[in-house]
C-alpha cells in the first residue's frame, strides 16, 4: 500500500515511541495530545527487559536517557524512627537489574527524550490541545483495493481527517479506547485495589535532612500504606515523593474494590483528591505528617489508581491499542517497557506485512499476547511484601527483609518477587528493521 496515514492519540511515552517506529516503517504520523503542551509531571518509571532491548535499537536514546536518570544509588527501608534496617542498591548491570533500575527516569523526562527524538522527523506531526470526538469506519474502493479507513472528527480546531490506522496511546482510562471499541471507559479495566500519588517538596526542602547519602527511603504504615522519599535532587535540593496504598485482595483483583473512595475523590477534582491523599498520609508516623502538609501546595501533584487493562483483542478493524490503553500491567513496574515493546512490535509487524495492514495488526496481537501475559503477572505476595496491612505484618516483613539483606539473600528474593526486577529480555524480539546495533 502507499504511505499509510496514521493517527496516534497521546503524547506521553507510548505515543512518541509508536510514532518513531511507525515513521520508520514508512507511515505518515499525526500525534495528538489533549493537553496544550507536553506533560512533564507523573511518576518515576523504569526501563527494563524488553524496554532495554527496544531502547538500544533507537540511535541516541540510551545516552539521552542516561543523561536524565534520577540520582539515586539505592533504596533504604526505615522504621518509624527513621532507622534503616535494609538497603537495596542497583546491580550496575542494566541487563540484570534489581528493584533499583539503572534506567529510572521521571515520566515527564522520558516523554521529553522521545519528543526530542521525533519532533523534527518530516513524517511526524504533533498537534497539542486536541482530542478525538468521534470515529467512523468505512471502505475506500477508489483505487480498487477496498481498503478500510477511519474518519476522525476532533473536538477543537483540527479538521476532520481520514486515516488508515488509529492508535490509542492515551492511558489505562483511555477515552479513545471507549470510542474505538464502543465500550465504557472502565470496561476491560481491572482494579488491583491500590492507588499511587506523586509530588515533590519545594526547592531546598529536603525531608531527609541531608542524611540520605544518595539513598532514597521507604517506609510502611498500617493499612497498606507505603511512602517513598527519593534522595534530594542535586540541582534543587528537593525530594520526589511517592505514596502507595494497597488494600486487601480477597477472591480476585476486583473483589473488594476498596479504591472506590479514591475514585470518588478524583471525580470531585484536584483539590478533593489532594485532601483525600493528605488524609491517608496524616498520622502514619515517621515524617508522614510533614509530607502530608506539603501536598496542598505541590505544583506537580499527580495521583492515579493502579489498574490492569485486559482486552480480548488489541485491535478492531483499523483501530489498535498500545501501552497502558491496551495492557496496563498494574503494580508490576513494567508499564513503560510494555509500551516500548508494543510500539516496536506494532510498527515491525506492519513493516513485515507490507501492503497488508490487517495481517500486520494480527501479527501485532499474536506477538504481543505472550509478552503482555508475562509482564502482567503480579508476583506472589507482592502486596504483603510492599505494603503489609497490620503492625504485626510490618514487623514480620521488616525483620525478614533485614535478615535477607544481612545474609546477601536479597538477589534471590528479588527474582522471586518479580522477574521484571532482575531478568534481561527473554522474549526474543525480532529485528524488524535490520539495524540492531
Amino acid at each position: 500500500m502507499s504511505q499509510p496515514k496514521v493517527l496516534v492519540v497521546g503524547a506521553s511515552v507510548a505515543g512518541p515511541m509508536t510514532a518513531y517506529w511507525l515513521a520508520k516503517a514508512g507511515a505518515q504520523v499525526t500525534v495528538i495530545e489533549r493537553f496544550p503542551h507536553l506533560r512533564t509531571n507523573g511518576q518515576n518509571v523504569d526501563i527494563r527487559t524488553v524496554g532495554v532491548t527496544v531502547m538500544r535499537r533507537i540511535p541516541g536514546m540510551e545516552e539521552a536517557v542516561q543523561a536524565k536518570v534520577l540520582p539515586m544509588k539505592g533504596i533504604g527501608f526505615v522504621d518509624t524512627n527513621g532507622r534503616r534496617y535494609g538497603t537495596i542498591t542497583a546491580t550496575g548491570n542494566p541487563d540484570q537489574q534489581s528493584l533499583v533500575s539503572e534506567y529510572e527516569i521521571l515520566r515527564g523526562d522520558m516523554s521529553q527524550v522521545l519528543f526530542d527524538l521525533t519532533k523534527d522527523n518530516e513524517n511526524i506531526n504533533y498537534v497539542f490541545g486536541e482530542q478525538v470526538a468521534s470515529m467512523k469506519w468505512h471502505h475506500d474502493s477508489r483505487d480498487g483495493s477496498d481498503k478500510e479507513q477511519i474518519t476522525v472528527e476532533f473536538m477543537n480546531s483540527h479538521s476532520t481527517t481520514t486515516f488508515d490506522l488509529v492508535v490509542a496511546c492515551d492511558g489505562a482510562t483511555s477515552r479513545t479506547r471507549a470510542i474505538g471499541l464502543g465500550c465504557g471507559i472502565r470496561d476491560h479495566v481491572q482494579s488491583t485495589n491500590a492507588w499511587a500519588a506523586y509530588y515533590s517538596t519545594p526547592k531546598g526542602h529536603d525531608l531527609l535532612k541531608g542524611t540520605s547519602g544518595g539513598i532514597g527511603h521507604g517506609y510502611n504504615a498500617v493499612g497498606g500504606r507505603m511512602l517513598g522519599v527519593d534522595a534530594p535532587d542535586l540541582a534543587t535540593g528537593s525530594n520526589r515523593l511517592t505514596l502507595l496504598q494497597f488494600h486487601p485482595r480477597s477472591g480476585g483483583v476486583q473483589d473488594p474494590e476498596e479504591t472506590q473512595s479514591f475514585r470518588d475523590a478524583a471525580k470531585k477534582g484536584d483539590e478533593a483528591l489532594r485532601k483525600y491523599v493528605s488524609k491517608q498520609l496524616t498520622g502514619a508516623g515517621w515524617i508522614c505528617d510533614e509530607a502530608a502538609g506539603l501536598i496542598a501546595s505541590a505544583d506537580d501533584f499527580y495521583a492515579s489508581e493502579i489498574v490492569q487493562v485486559k482486552l480480548p483483542s488489541l485491535y478492531k478493524a483499523r483501530f489498535v491499542l498500545v501501552g497502558d490503553a491496551g495492557y496496563a500491567p498494574g503494580p508490576t513496574g513494567t508499564g513503560t517497557s510494555l509500551a516500548m515493546a508494543g510500539a516496536y512490535v506494532l510498527a515491525g509487524e506492519i513493516h513485515r506485512h507490507r501492503g497488508d495492514l490487517g495481517a500486520g495488526l494480527r501479527g501485532y496481537d499474536d506477538r504481543m499476547r505472550p509478552i503482555v501475559t508475562e509482564l502482567q503477572k503480579i508476583p506472589p505476595l507482592i502486596h504483603s511484601f510492599l505494603a503489609p496491612q497490620t503492625a504485626w505484618g510490618i514487623w514480620l516483613r521488616n525483620n525478614i527483609f533485614a535478615f535477607i539483606c544481612w545474609t546477601g539473600f536479597i538477589d534471590f528474593a528479588q527474582k522471586y518477587f518479580s522477574a521484571a526486577f532482575a531478568e534481561t529480555d527473554k522474549t526474543g524480539l525480532p529485528d524488524y528493521f535490520g539495524d540492531v546495533q
